[in-house]
């Protein structure tokens, strides 16, 4: 009998179809039993016995993969794929699937709700009236500002799509090429990076983790950024450098950040010290409707693995090149 160790938590809290599919092809499976992410030493203790990973955002490396003398197949819960060596995975000759449509409306709406909140001050508001405090914030509307979307993939495009829905605000995109269909349905600039960092209120990241994106946004960057502006991240942690985020937050600099993803997680680092910084515990993803979405179809490609079938969701080769060239 097949087995599957399910490393991503939770898993299958708010429907149990994706466990119901291993059962009725007689898959046996263990769901993470120590109840949190998993270090990289925990996942090299637990895979040796089984078949197929369906995983989180957990680190399944080179040590990890030798440890997995049966493994022939990981399936991605999600669309980051920096958790995974690749490289090695592909040595070892062991499939790689990932789900990269079914988080993006998610991920699109909390962005949005983030840049609302970040406006009005709706979190500092929260937080004081908590403590006993009573102050009326002025802020500012969608529609009257300048965003900037740095990745214009399925969540970015997503993000692009809601604000439609908020007047006519100004909007700079970029990303590694110039994308007409885009152009086409959005009303748009295209622009270099360091345009975006001057010129936006709000900057929004949409980027896989890669060699070149890692540490992309340091001091120098953020320093560069209007006084007053704004930094979303719900893309990967890494991509700002959080320290540097903190010394620049803490000096007055920046009226706001809003951060879902990072370095390492659980988070506990110094940026829970900046009332006027928004943190969420990696969410992006965490509606009802779309975390089970992604839970069934890395489960149904799992299932389709181990019995045969054409698969749907293989990482492409362009994933692969990503790491070829030095995460």
């Amino acid at each position: 009998m097949p087995k599957v160790l399910i490393t991503t938590i939770p898993f299958a809290d708010k429907n149990k179809l994706p466990l119901y599919l291993l059962e009725e092809n007689n898959i046996e499976y263990l769901i993470n039993p120590i109840n949190k992410k998993l270090t990289e030493g925990e996942l090299t203790d637990m895979v040796a016995d089984f078949d197929v990973i369906i995983a989180g955002t957990e680190p399944i490396t080179k040590k990890v993969m030798d440890s997995a003398f049966n493994l022939k197949m990981i399936s991605r819960v999600g669309i980051g794929l920096d958790s995974v060596d690749l490289i090695e995975a592909e040595k070892k000759r062991i499939t790689v699937s990932y789900t990269p449509d079914a988080p993006a409306p998610a991920v699109a709406e909390l962005t949005i709700g983030m840049m609302l909140t970040l406006l009005r001050s709706v979190h500092v508001s929260n937080s004081q009236m908590h403590s006993g405090e009573w102050h009326r914030f002025f802020g500012r509307r969608l529609s009257e500002v300048t965003i900037g979307i740095i990745g214009v993939g399925r969540i970015g495009r997503g993000v692009l799509e809601h604000l439609k829905g908020f007047g006519n605000p100004k909007i700079l995109v970029n990303d590694i090429s110039i994308k007409n269909d885009i152009s086409n349905k959005f009303n748009v600039e295209w622009s270099s990076k360091e345009e975006i960092y001057k010129q936006s209120d709000i900057v929004s990241l949409h980027l896989p983790l890669t060699g070149e994106t890692k540490n992309m946004i340091k001091k120098n960057h953020l320093l560069s950024m209007k006084t007053d502006a704004i930094i979303i991240n719900t893309s990967r942690g890494g991509i700002i450098n959080e320290s540097d985020l903190y010394e620049v937050m803490q000096s007055g600099h920046l009226s706001g950040a809003a951060i879902d993803v990072f370095n390492n997680e659980p988070y506990s680092g110094d940026l829970n010290k900046i009332e006027r910084c928004l943190l969420t515990a990696h969410m992006g993803s965490m509606s009802v409707d779309c975390r089970t979405r992604m839970e069934i179809e890395a489960t149904e490609e799992a299932v389709r693995f181990l019995t045969g079938k054409t698969l749907k969701g293989l990482v492409p080769e362009e994933e692969y090149a990503v790491q070829r060239e030095g995460l």
